[in-house]
């Protein structure tokens, strides 16, 4: 789990969205192998997927931040530098489940995608989005997790 913030890396501040994720994270029944605050660059933020995604093996990477308007929110772009598949459901999941709580939802650019056999998840920086959006992703996940992994569950 990484989370995208400038100032959190700087210090500022406590890091509430990671705390969410490490706890939803948990609660889909996943293990978390890992998180960490970096700032918001580009090129940081890539090397960093990459690191999770192929030296540590983890199945999924989940982002928190970065995925406004701001000129340095930045974790899509570094998201689809790295990615090898799109995985555009998800994005477009996250920004339909935050419909309901703010007529601001369609500025979301969050992506997902697929580097080896991971799944890379970008999602909101703030917790409250995080709250509105990752339980939208909870019964699908586990079972796209499985398929990257090789093991063909019946479809639902």
């Amino acid at each position: 789990m990484i989370t995208v913030s400038t100032s959190k890396a700087g210090g500022a501040g406590e890091d509430e969205s990671g705390a969410l994720l490490r706890e939803w994270v948990e609660r889909i029944g996943l293990e978390l192998a890992g998180s960490e605050v970096i700032p918001d660059d580009q090129d940081r933020i890539s090397e960093r997927l990459r690191h999770w995604a192929d030296q540590e093996s983890c199945t999924l990477i989940v982002t928190t931040g970065g995925t406004g308007f701001t000129p340095s929110d930045r974790t899509p772009e570094a998201t689809r530098a790295v990615i090898e598949r799109d995985a555009p459901g998800i994005g477009e999941a996250m920004r339909a489940a935050s419909r309901e709580h703010t007529r601001h939802w369609m500025l979301s650019r969050a992506v997902a995608g697929i580097r080896g056999a991971t799944l890379i998840v970008n999602l909101p920086g703030n917790p409250k989005a995080i709250a509105e959006t990752a339980d939208a992703l909870a019964e699908a996940l586990p079972h796209g997790l499985r398929l990257l992994a090789g093991q063909h569950d019946p479809h639902h």
